[in-house]
């Protein structure tokens, strides 16, 4: 599969789902949500211990966001041995939903079994970028 152009997919996106988001202001995540939220994005946090973050509400996971719910990027903040559980749920929502979401590993978080299973689901795949950086990058 061929990667996807970061510009293109951060200009059209319009919800981000944050996989591993956390209501604590200074944990990563949670600020670069709160960037995400800030640009513009719709942030569907996924976390299983809460109900909200910032303000958004939170799921426990990519399966119980409802269904009309229209992902554009799965935002990943979990630690490389749980991504392809990651690019799984998101498998399985696409083929739900009919729609396949780009998923976007931060810094620091890849694992090859997750691309691979990525690659055989159809998913659009980014390894280890700031999703935050990228977007200042390209729009900001």
């Amino acid at each position: 599969m061929q990667s996807p152009d970061l510009a293109d997919s951060l200009a059209s996106a319009h919800t981000i789902a944050v996989v591993g988001c956390s209501p604590r202001a200074y944990q990563t995540s949670h600020r670069i949500a709160q960037y995400l939220l800030d640009a513009g994005y719709r942030v569907v946090p996924i976390n299983p211990f809460h109900d909200e973050i910032l303000g958004q509400t939170a799921y426990p996971d990519l399966q119980s966001i409802p269904e009309e719910v229209e992902i554009d990027i799965v935002n990943v903040f979990r630690r490389s041995e749980h991504t392809e559980g990651v690019v799984h749920d998101a498998a399985a929502r696409a083929a739900a939903t009919g729609r396949h979401p780009l998923v976007w590993t931060q810094l620091g978080v890849h694992s090859p079994e997750a691309q691979a299973a990525a690659e055989a689901a159809d998913l659009p795949y980014v390894a280890e970028r700031c999703i935050m950086v990228d977007h200042r990058r390209f729009l900001g």
